[in-house]
């Protein structure tokens, strides 16, 4: 890109005592896994218990369990029909309309084990036992947010689905109306599970670096050939990266499940040069999340407001790659 200021990748990347100034580092990251690895959870899964029998389900945290009816002794010695997947749910087809739903949410994650395998003690929340091996549901993190449910009927199953659209299976007319449904920034619409399914916070920010689209752009003001960028874009991230983690898994069993991977373009790349431009990548915190995005690629070379530092620095905010050089003491971008 012409005019893209080199030297400030440079600048930023070689100065890490920058965090003292601007402030700490990040809030703990949060690797939700999304569609990609949920999907290369579900075919492994797939190819070690479809039509096997499910001889029991041992539970070491009762947290976990989010419901009631039928219980959990409904399922034992059923056969899996089965593997779905339900946004960023993880659905076991049991015989007889029954169903095992696991949501990993932020830190849960499968391991797949000898059989009878034993529950590790704090992270480990259950176990679903096989005569082939034993399915490791664990969490890590203190927060206990994973979930199992025990479901029968098709009706339970549907209830749990918050409506999302999947991308790679609608046309793009679909895809932009439901887009066009309610006003968002295209940050909020991506992970929005009542909007498009298995989108979370490391796959948006590299759907709107590929469609070169701002995360905070709203909705509504997208013209045609932007909303035609940004489901291309929406499709070929989820379409490559689900290609990569098959071929990184293999015939074996996802163990390395995470947000943040090498070759991905800004997700967890904050102040690392921008593999377009070169310029440095930025980032918005809230809550336990960022944002991370280019600035060159991506919103004209502005800097975007971040709500802490914005608010804490007011006027002395930088609000472009010029300013942002000039107050790191690099001096105007070249």
């Amino acid at each position: 890109m012409e005019g893209t200021p080199r030297g400030i990748a440079a600048n930023i990347v070689q100065r890490p005592v920058l965090g003292k100034r601007w402030g700490a580092e990040g809030p703990e990251r949060s690797p939700m896994p999304e569609l990609p690895d949920v999907t290369v959870y579900r075919e492994a899964l797939e190819r070690r218990i479809r039509g096997q029998l499910l001889c029991g389900v041992r539970i070491a945290k009762p947290f976990v369990l989010r419901s009631v009816e039928p219980g959990i002794d409904a399922i034992a010695g059923r056969t899996v029909t089965g593997v779905e997947r339900l946004g960023k749910r993880i659905v076991l087809m049991l015989t007889d309309d029954h169903f095992l739903v696991v949501h990993l949410m932020i830190a849960g994650r499968l391991r797949w084990r000898p059989p009878d395998s034993p529950i590790p003690k704090g992270r480990g929340l259950a176990a679903f036992d096989f005569r082939a091996g034993t399915v490791l549901f664990t969490e890590e993190g203190k927060k206990r947010r994973a979930s199992l449910h025990v479901l029968h009927g098709r009706a339970a199953l549907r209830a749990l689905d918050p409506g999302g659209l999947d991308a790679l299976k609608v046309d793009l007319a679909t895809f932009a109306a439901r887009l066009a449904r309610s006003n968002h920034t295209l940050k909020r619409a991506l992970t929005d599970p009542r909007i498009f399914d298995g989108i979370g916070n490391a796959y948006s920010d590299e759907i709107l670096h590929a469609a070169r689209l701002s995360p905070l752009a709203l909705t509504e003001r997208l013209n045609e050939a932007e909303v035609t960028r940004l489901y291309a874009a929406t499709r070929m991230v989820l379409t490559d990266w689900t290609a990569r983690l098959r071929a990184e898994v293999g015939d074996g069993f996802p163990e390395k499940v995470t947000a943040f991977r090498d070759g991905m373009a800004v997700h967890g790349r904050y102040r690392q040069p921008c593999p377009v431009c070169e310029s440095p990548i930025q980032r918005i915190r809230y809550a336990e999340n960022e944002v991370n995005y280019c600035a060159m690629c991506q919103t004209d070379g502005r800097v975007l407001a971040d709500r802490a530092f914005s608010r804490l620095l007011r006027q002395d905010w930088p609000r472009s790659l010029d300013d942002w050089s000039e107050r790191l003491g690099g001096g105007p971008a070249a």
